[in-house]
């Protein structure tokens, strides 16, 4: 596999998606939360600092990816530790590699608690991220982390179920296409359920007091 350690392809420029996309992005992704929140009443879960615990965790529909290294990712894996999902994609030019940087240096804070969590980066751009490009691009940031792919369909299937929104924007200078997305952290539970989220911008301080209250929770 080709080093990303000497010219990471992330850092390459590229130009800001249009304002009107994000900005759709953003609004889509806060009324699916909105509605999801909604359909719960509220119990005795720790509060976060930037961030929400959904009072009943969500269940997650079977689905079948492939991890970075190749092997098979399903609803399985998900359970036995905290999951904190991250949907982005290698060619992006600032907020994905912003947000595995603050991830790592938060993940640095939670000392011996790390152990209990999995760091995950889902891919929503399948054409482009390969299992080999998933995997030099995470364990730039970190080798712990883990990343995963698939099919569009089968991704699509998987970043609703968690209220991720994704679309494709064309690159006018490049003639090619960036992908918008929302850029929050899904939080699965030791169960495999969508428990939360935590809200982007992440600052590594804030980003690990709130991992360290998700990881002393308790799972109901």
């Amino acid at each position: 596999m080709a080093s990303l350690e000497h010219k990471p392809a992330w850092t390459r420029n590229f130009v800001r998606l249009k304002t009107s996309v994000v900005l759709a992005i953003g609004l889509f992704a806060a009324a699916l939360v909105g509605i999801a929140i909604s359909k719960f009443s509220f119990s005795g879960l720790p509060a976060l600092s930037a961030g929400t615990f959904f009072p009943t965790a969500r269940p997650i529909a079977d689905f079948n990816l492939k991890f970075e290294n190749g092997a098979e990712f399903t609803r399985k894996d998900l359970t036995g530790h905290w999951t904190a999902l991250f949907a982005g994609y290698t060619h992006c030019p600032d907020v994905c590699p912003t947000a595995l940087a603050q991830l790592k240096a938060a993940k640095a804070k939670l000392g011996a608690d790390a152990e209990k969590l999995t760091i995950l980066f889902l891919s929503v751009d399948p054409e482009r991220d390969t299992p080999d490009r998933l995997a030099d691009y995470v364990h730039y940031f970190d080798p712990s982390f883990r990343a995963a792919t698939g099919s569009e369909q089968q991704i699509n299937a998987f970043a609703a179920n968690l209220f991720i929104v994704h679309m494709k924007a064309p690159n006018e200078s490049s003639g090619g296409y960036e992908v918008g997305h929302s850029a929050e952290l899904i939080l699965i539970d030791p169960k495999g359920r969508h428990a939360g989220f935590l809200r982007s911008p992440f600052v590594p301080e804030t980003l690990a007091a709130d991992l360290k209250a998700v990881l002393m929770s308790r799972v109901p």
